[in-house]
Parts: C-alpha cells; sequence; structure tokens
C-alpha cells in the first residue's frame, strides 16, 4: 500500500512539475515548422526525415541545459548574457532576434488565416478575432492557467498522426531514405536543412523554456522530474515533424505535386483528393492549433527575454502597472504580426522560409553564449555540462556555421 501511495505522489508531483518541457517542444512545431515540414516532404519525399535524427539529440541537450540553468540561478537566458557580455553585444544580439520573432509571429497569424480559409472563414475575421483572444488569455489570465490551455493544445498536435497515416505511407522506404538519403546538394536543399533545423531548435525557445522554469520557481530537487518533462517535449516535437513529413512525402511527393507546394495550407488542400477530406480536414486543423498556440507564446517569450536582457520587469505572472514596458512590447509584436498579414498580396512563404533561415543563422550565436555560460562555474557551481555535451554542443555550433557559410556562398 505504502510503496502504491509512493508512487501515485510521485506521478502527481511529476504532473505538477510538467509544462515547460512539453510546451517549449510542442509550440516548437508552429505555423512556420509545419510549413518548412510540409515543403521538406512535398519536394524531397522521405529524404529529408534522417535531420530529424540529430536534430533530436541536440534539441534534448540544449533543452536541459536551458532548463538546469534556469533551476540553478534562478534567472532567465537573456538575463545572464547581458550580465556576462554586457550591454552593447546584448543589444546586437537582441535586435537580431526581436527582428526574426516578427517574422516568426508573421508567420503564425499566416497560419491561422490559411487554415481558416480552408474552413470557409476569411482571414480578415479569423486574425482579429484570433489576436483579440490570445491578447486577453495573455495580459488577463494567469501562468498556471494559460500553461494548462497550452497542454491541451500540445495534445491537440497529434492529430498529424491521423494524417499520415491516412496517406498510407510506406514505412520500409523510409527507413532507406534515413540511412541512404538522396537528394542534389544545391541553394534549395542547403537552405532547407537550415531552416529545418532553425525551426526544430529555434533561437527563441531557449529564452522561453529557461523562462518558463523560472515562473513555475522550480528548484535542483525537482530537476529529475523536469528533465522527464523536456525528454517528453522533445519527443513530441520530433514526432509531429516527423509525421508532417511522412504524410506529404506519402502523398504529394509520390504523386509529382512537390512543386505546386509553397504553404502548409497548400499541402492541407492538396493532401484532400489524395489522402481524404478528413486528411485534409485534420491537417488543417493541426495548423490552426499550432499557429495560434504559437501566435500566444512567441510574442510572450519575445517580450520576456527582450525586457529581461535590458533589466526591465517581465512576466504574465505581473500585472499591466507592474510590468508596463513587458505588455507594451508583447502587444506591439502580437499586433504587428496580425495586422501585416492583412495586407493583401504580402508574400507569406517568403517571409515564412526567411524566418526560418534567419533561425538557422541566429542560433549559433544564442548556442554559444549558452555554452559559455553553462560552463562557467562562477554562475553554475557543479552543475556545469558534462564532457559529452560539450562535445554535442560545439560540434552543432561548427555544422550550423558551416551550413551557413555555405548557405550564404550559394546565394552569391
Amino acid at each position: 500500500m505504502s510503496t502504491s501511495r509512493s508512487t501515485w505522489s510521485k506521478v502527481l508531483f511529476f504532473l505538477a512539475l510538467v509544462g515547460p518541457g512539453i510546451v517549449t517542444g510542442s509550440v516548437d512545431n508552429d505555423a512556420g515548422g509545419i510549413t518548412t515540414y510540409s515543403v521538406a516532404g512535398a519536394t524531397y519525399g522521405y529524404n529529408m526525415i534522417w535531420t530529424l535524427i540529430p536534430a533530436f539529440f541536440v534539441l534534448l541537450i540544449v533543452q536541459e541545459m536551458n532548463a538546469r540553468m534556469g533551476i540553478v540561478t534562478g534567472k532567465g537566458l537573456a538575463d545572464l548574457i547581458r550580465e556576462n557580455a554586457g550591454v552593447k553585444i546584448t543589444f546586437f544580439i537582441f535586435v537580431g532576434l526581436l527582428i526574426a520573432d516578427i517574422g516568426n509571429t508573421m508567420t503564425e497569424f499566416a497560419g491561422v488565416a490559411g487554415s481558416m480559409q480552408i474552413f470557409g472563414v476569411s482571414k480578415y475575421i479569423a486574425i482579429p478575432i484570433t489576436a483579440f483572444a490570445v491578447w486577453v488569455l495573455v495580459v488577463k489570465g494567469s501562468y498556471n492557467i494559460a500553461e494548462k490551455i497550452f497542454l491541451i493544445f500540445s495534445a491537440a498536435l497529434l492529430s498529424y498522426i491521423v494524417s499520415a497515416l491516412a496517406g498510407k505511407p510506406h514505412w520500409g522506404q523510409i527507413g532507406m531514405a534515413v540511412v541512404h538519403p538522396q537528394f542534389p546538394v544545391n541553394l534549395g536543399s542547403v537552405s532547407l536543412v537550415i531552416g529545418l533545423i532553425g525551426t526544430t531548435i529555434a533561437p527563441w525557445m531557449q529564452f522561453y523554456m529557461q523562462s518558463a522554469v523560472i515562473e513555475k520557481k522550480l528548484r535542483i530537487e525537482d530537476y529529475k522530474y523536469t528533465l522527464i518533462d523536456v525528454v517528453v517535449g522533445c519527443v513530441a516535437t520530433v514526432a509531429v515533424a516527423l509525421f508532417i513529413m511522412v504524410a506529404c512525402g506519402s502523398t504529394l511527393f509520390a504523386n509529382g505535386h512537390g512543386t505546386l507546394i509553397t504553404d502548409a495550407k497548400d499541402a492541407a488542400l492538396a493532401l484532400k483528393p489524395l489522402a481524404g477530406a478528413l486528411a485534409g480536414q485534420v491537417f488543417a486543423f493541426g495548423l490552426f492549433v499550432a499557429s495560434i498556440f504559437s501566435a500566444t507564446i512567441l510574442p510572450v517569450a519575445t517580450a520576456f527575454y527582450v525586457c529581461e536582457a535590458f533589466g526591465f520587469e517581465a512576466g504574465i505572472e505581473r500585472k499591466w502597472k507592474e510590468a508596463p514596458q513587458f505588455y507594451i512590447l508583447y502587444t506591439v509584436i502580437l499586433a504587428l504580426g496580425a495586422s501585416i498579414i492583412l495586407i493583401p498580396n504580402i508574400p507569406l512563404i517568403s517571409i515564412t522560409l526567411w524566418s526560418q533561415q534567419l533561425n538557422g543563422i541566429l542560433l549559433p550565436v544564442v548556442l554559444i553564449c549558452m555554452m559559455l555560460l553553462v560552463n562557467n562555474k562562477e554562475i553554475m557551481g557543479r552543475y556545469t555540462n558534462k564532457r559529452w555535451m560539450n562535445i554535442v554542443g560545439w560540434t552543432t555550433i561548427t555544422v550550423l556555421i558551416i551550413l551557413s557559410v555555405i548557405l550564404i556562398v550559394l546565394s552569391l
């Protein structure tokens, strides 16, 4: 009886702590990510799925470092960067991140518009209503309420499994493509690989993860439960990405429709005649949920780390009068992202892919800062990185820099 009670108490304790890892991992599959995964599957079939394997391990290590730094220091990543790198370097880093995140927020509202068009709702109705609902949730709600809603959104993203299975994928071919992928090395494929990495391990995620750990007031005694939370979140991230690429690779690429796909909405529409109306509608529903999910969190994360970097109060738990700079910046980012998408004939796909590529290019800068901080014994004490973590971290940074250089050279 005592053993049973002990087990249940641990489960309940984990459920009380769960959130930062799963939410951060799930929100990574936003409209930009879904578009990037859809284009990869439609254009190259199963041949880009291999990127998800190294991305999973890197994502897991990076998110674990974030959680550990937040628990040990009680400070956000932006705060630590400012304290150790100085205001000037912090300013230039965060200007680039702010520009990328405004583009990312626009992408989320493009996802809302595209998914609602499939269900016959005009973007001029869907976007204002969504933006207002998201604003009210953040400004008038609390972190605990918001987190529960976010966890429901996370579960809804598993709907992509239905779309993937409806396409009747060839699992043997998927296995072969992972072991021996075949695709041309050119500007398109290299930029897509960078985009896949940038959307799977987005720079802003690192700031949100650490701030979420702080908002939840986790301690080092909670670390093992937080680690499980992080692992589950990373598995969910990569699983959703896998099923999106499988869904598009099994249908759109196999039927020669790859060149017709420019965004996630196109993928949802194209799936209907190939895998059935249900597959297309479920795909569109997943896009809608992911877009609202990320349109809520991304501006919050951006406002949080910008305010934190320059010493302003920030956080959903604070009232407007306690953190005016945080809520004003959040409102501006949200309003910009929503209003720009309402402009007629705006190039949505260019904005989406550009923002994901910029994420991939900025990621090494953020990771370098993280690696220096997490290995600083004055900051982390005995909780610095193990050697194998440093090997993975610095190898990832090197690969990303090489890919970025190749992208620039191919562009020229």
